[in-house]
């Protein structure tokens, strides 16, 4: 018996796409389901600058499967010297829908990242004049705090001192992964949102950790503690609409994960919906399923939900997903979320 879902198409609020072969390998798993994406800046050298946006939209467009009807939304990287003009112009001609916070050293290429937060505040004050969104890489980096605590020191020694200080800045905070940070936003009045990945509704640390290290569950943030996970999902399944989807979909070749330096990051881009589809199930909020993947996103960024839809069918045989993808740089792993899985994109 073939069990149906249909929604309106869903965007992907927080997308790894990278460049080159890796691009042209990993973009048609977005564009299969999802009509949008946040394109994460950091490439390297990153992207800093409206005329190297441009130039990454142009390649990721050059990049499109044939047909497919979907739109990047690009970033700036956030550093210490942005230009505020330049960030404005290109915000002004819609070529930018957001900015990016990396602390400096939080995760993969964030080495050109905020190390002073005093020295970008003139460039936050002019993001929350012009009303373009910051997107936030949630970590401190002291190495004196542990990292299962860092979005928790994050959100208390950075975030909230910033959005206290720029009170008109519309700020994500992105792959949220802890109950603490569950609870600021929802203590939020306004003007505050987060995503929360696919990955982090289903494993928790032990999925890195227990009968071995699984290189393939590493991810940054880190996967936290059992609670944090329900609190997440607890989140995500709400219907609040200061929750959505945003993927973290970041793919690193198997050698690159495989090694004594990993690499951080899990590639869900191909199979997200039918495991969303999933977990919402098993929360018994598949009515929810809709405001995470496909309303709440666009209602934070101020864009329209999209007119197409995707319908979802859940049926007696688990669907059968690639193990991996291949590109010309290597193989990369999809994410394996550790059962079988009855849905599928119909």
């Amino acid at each position: 018996m073939t069990q149906t879902l249909t929604i309106r198409r869903p965007d992907d609020w927080h997308l790894h796409l990278r460049d080159g072969a890796m691009l042209r390998a990993v973009l048609p798993e977005t564009t299969r389901d999802f009509a949008r994406a946040i394109i994460m800046p950091n490439l390297v050298p990153p992207v800093v600058t409206g005329a190297e946006a441009a130039a990454y939209r142009d390649r990721i467009l050059a990049a499109l499967p044939e047909g497919a009807a979907f739109k990047p939304l690009m970033t700036l990287y956030l550093t210490e010297d942005t230009d505020a003009d330049d960030l404005a112009a290109a915000h002004a001609s819609g070529l930018i829908t957001a900015v990016k916070l990396y602390p400096a050293g939080a995760t993969t290429n964030s080495a050109s990242g905020v190390q002073n937060f005093d020295r970008v505040r003139p460039v936050l004050e002019r993001m929350a004049e012009i009303g373009c969104p910051l997107c936030v890489h949630g970590e401190v980096t002291d190495p004196a705090v542990d990292i299962f605590d860092r979005e928790a020191v994050f959100i208390d020694r950075v975030l909230d001192p910033i959005r206290r200080a720029t009170p008109g800045l519309r700020v994500t905070m992105e792959h949220l992964t802890t109950s603490q940070g569950v609870d600021y936003v929802q203590s939020a009045d306004q003007g505050l949102a987060a995503t929360i990945t696919t990955h982090h509704l289903i494993i928790n640390r032990n999925a890195i950790l227990v009968g071995g290290i699984k290189p393939h569950y590493y991810c940054l943030p880190v996967a936290k503690r059992e609670s944090h996970r329900l609190a997440l999902r607890a989140a995500a399944t709400s219907g609040d609409p200061r929750f959505f989807l945003g993927t973290d979909s970041a793919p690193h070749t198997d050698p690159l994960k495989e090694n004594a330096c990993g690499c951080a990051g899990c590639f869900t881009a191909t199979n997200t919906m039918p495991l969303l589809a999933h977990v919402f199930e098993e929360d018994d909020a598949l009515g929810q399923l809709e405001a995470f993947a496909s309303l709440n996103g666009p209602a934070h960024y101020r864009l329209p939900v999209n007119e197409a839809t995707l319908t979802l069918e859940k049926t007696d045989t688990p669907t059968a997903f690639p193990a991996k993808i291949d590109t010309d740089d290597g193989p990369v792993t999809l994410f394996d979320p550790g059962y079988p899985v009855h849905w599928r994109v119909a």
